[in-house]
């Protein structure tokens, strides 16, 4: 029953000095109109395009492109995310430098505008990793980060996501890789989780390892049911296997199709340190774009797409 759609972009065998790629959730639903989310797609790594051009760090594009779609409000992360069985938004993100292996990450944080930006605080800010719940909203508020003042206003139903998806555990995250062109990789994903999750609950997204990951050699972010991510191995899965001699596309291909065995489906987006760029699924679709310093713009949600 599973499709895979394996996209990678580099158009040829030289080493790109740049290139970056980025999702907005494996929750696509066949037969719905997503115009508006690749609309944005398409500016957003325009932008991310002209910063890494221009000499920007990996670590500040995949933060700034996150940032952008948390803010965005047509995703499942940010401002678009899901309520809890409670009626409640927790929100979890995390990010991670390739080069030095530092990581941060947010889990169940409550009403906060920036998840990725509080993950990254905790990442050079803290001697941790991870914090979450109340440790979480603690840290955000000593270090002033913006709040959401007014809940019931400020979020909203992202793209392609309707009131009868609440009852049905609609899914979505955002998540960006990026090499810069001074060989650094990395990685960052933020979600609101799945829609009526349990008050508490925390999936694959603010996990190092399972949602995203960052080394020398790869820059990966997943999306799609944390639950069977996290079981499959997600992200470091990949990067373990690709580190070890595995193609790019088998290394992500194996992960789907574990995650497929164990009743579940997922996306994938990565960047390698030659700047070979994949952005397989196994869902209905996937919400993507990506460039590299030898190509164009690619746009797309389903198996069609678009190079600009």
């Amino acid at each position: 029953m599973c499709t895979y759609f394996v996209y990678i972009c580099r158009m040829s065998k030289t080493i790109s000095d740049w290139a970056f790629a980025l999702h907005g959730g494996a929750g696509a639903v066949a037969g719905r109109i997503y115009t508006e989310t690749e609309q944005h797609l398409d500016e957003l790594a325009s932008a991310c395009r002209d910063r890494l051009s221009a000499g920007a760090k990996a670590l500040d594009v995949v933060d700034y492109a996150v940032t952008e779609l948390e803010a965005s409000g047509l995703y499942v992360a940010g401002r678009g995310s899901a309520p809890n069985s409670a009626g409640h938004m927790e929100l979890d993100a995390s990010v991670m430098d390739g080069r030095s292996r530092e990581a941060g990450a947010v889990a169940a944080l409550q009403d906060f505008v920036n998840p990725i930006g509080v993950a990254r605080g905790v990442m050079e800010k803290t001697p941790h990793v991870m914090l979450a719940g109340n440790g979480a909203v603690e840290f955000a508020r000593e270090h002033g980060y913006e709040e959401v003042t007014d809940p019931a206003t400020y979020y909203t139903l992202p793209v392609g996501v309707t009131r009868a998806d609440i009852n049905d555990i609609a899914h979505g995250t955002v998540g960006a890789v990026a090499l810069d062109t001074t060989g650094g990789l990395a990685a960052a994903t933020s979600t609101g989780g799945t829609f009526g999750k349990l008050h508490g609950r925390i999936g694959d997204t603010p996990l190092i390892g399972p949602g995203t990951w960052a080394d020398d050699n790869i820059a990966i972010s997943c999306t799609g049911i944390g639950e069977h991510i996290i079981r499959s191995g997600g992200a470091s899965s990949i990067a373990f296997r690709y580190k070890s001699g595995v193609p790019l596309a088998t290394a992500l291909q194996e992960m789907l199709d574990e995650v497929a065995r164990l009743g579940g489906d997922a996306g994938v987006i990565a960047v390698t340190r030659d700047g070979d760029i994949a952005m397989p699924y196994n869902s209905q679709g996937m919400k993507r774009a990506s460039a590299a310093d030898d190509s164009g713009l690619f746009v797309a949600t389903f198996e069609e797409g678009v190079t600009l």
